[in-house]
């Protein structure tokens, strides 16, 4: 598979939290590259039906599921939903994410609780029902946060806790899957302006001022590293940063 110029024809990938940021960004080049692509969301039904029209508009098949990644079962079925309407599954992107920054004596343990709910065992669990359900050569992209690389400052323990465990899990997957061809790799963004983290908000200056390019990043550049590891049969168990330098 390679992600140029529609070769990604006939292929079916699944994008969580796919309704808006990073996720939607992905579904859409992951259509323009040729795959059809179905999304999850929660909370943004239109914006996850928006995402699905433009897929459309690109000539391929689109397909919004509400699916709570908190939820153990809707982590996993979300995929089996997926190959059932689409005919199978090739490329799972694990985009859903949440983030609870604070000091870490102000922590409780629902915030514990939710956060690796979603982060972490929803990735696995929807990891390994892609793995039952991928035909040899499928691909599970994973989007992680500068934050396993440099943590620049105190509040993020339990966000950067969460999204390491995935450099951990994504390398064991690459080893547990490559005698099928399935690769397993991992994206770093770092500060991305999305509706989330603008590049105009209150703490955006701070944020770009530790990249090295000095600038926020766009969800476009994620979403091309994303569909570049779509395409790339010969990488895996790595880790990509598209942080601007940030852990330079």
């Amino acid at each position: 598979m390679t992600s140029d110029n529609g070769t990604l024809d006939g292929k079916v990938a699944l994008v969580t939290g796919g309704s808006r940021g990073i996720g939607a960004a992905t579904a859409v080049r992951l259509a323009r590259a040729g795959a059809d692509v179905a999304v999850t969301y929660v909370n943004g039904k239109e914006a996850a039906h928006d995402v699905v029209r433009a897929v459309e508009a690109l000539g391929r098949r689109g397909l919004a599921l509400r699916a709570d990644s908190a939820d153990a079962g809707e982590a996993a079925g979300a995929v089996a939903r997926t190959a059932d309407a689409l005919g199978g599954l090739d490329v799972l992107v694990n985009n859903v994410g949440v983030g609870v920054l604070g000091p870490l004596s102000s922590l409780s343990l629902d915030d514990v609780d939710r956060v690796l709910a979603v982060n972490v065992r929803s990735v696995f669990l929807a990891s390994q029902a892609a793995a039952s359900v991928m035909s040899d050569g499928g691909r599970i992209i994973t989007i992680g946060t500068c934050m396993t690389q440099r943590v620049p400052g105190p509040g993020g323990t339990l966000y950067a806790m969460s999204k390491s465990a995935l450099v951990g899990l994504t390398k064991a997957l690459a080893r547990e899957l490559g005698g099928r061809g399935i690769t397993a790799n991992i994206v770093h963004p770092g500060p991305i302006d999305t509706d989330m983290n603008p590049a105009d908000g209150p703490y955006a200056a701070g944020q770009a001022s530790m990249t090295a390019l000095g600038r926020f990043g766009t969800v476009g550049e994620v979403a091309e590293t994303v569909v570049h590891l779509a395409g790339a049969a010969y990488v895996t168990g790595s880790e990509y940063a598209v942080d601007g330098g940030h852990a330079a």
